[in-house]
């Protein structure tokens, strides 16, 4: 007989979107260092993560993944930096499935200064 506690808990992870579920962490980008650059087209700031548009020199778009607020704030990113028209160059590494246009962000560049959001992945 299944313990009825176990069969719910199993449910409940069984209902999360695959793509919410494999999206976080590092596992679904290549290990290669990888750089964008282009202006920001859209902003989704806030937990568990900041995402980005950014359109790049061949207009290609490109979604980035930043940090968790606690992460920008340490860095001193101020988020009223990340706005629609601004020039943005992120370092990071892209999704290891190449027709994927998506990049988890390490290092973000606004106006010559760089924000380390993931120091301790050096």
């Amino acid at each position: 007989m299944i313990d009825r506690r176990l069969f719910i808990a199993g449910a409940a992870l069984g209902a999360l979107p695959t793509a919410a579920a494999a999206h976080h962490g590092w596992r679904w980008t290549s290990n290669d260092d990888f750089t964008l650059a282009g202006t920001i087209r859209g902003v989704r700031l806030g937990n568990p993560h900041g995402l980005i548009e950014v359109e790049d020199a061949e207009a290609a778009l490109w979604t980035a993944e930043l940090g968790q607020p606690w992460r920008h704030e340490a860095a001193g990113l101020p988020d009223d930096r990340l706005a629609p028209g601004v020039e943005i160059t992120l370092e990071g590494h892209r999704s290891s499935d190449p027709a994927e246009l998506r990049m988890k962000a390490e290092q973000v560049v606004l106006g010559g200064v760089r924000y380390n959001l993931y120091p301790d992945r050096g």
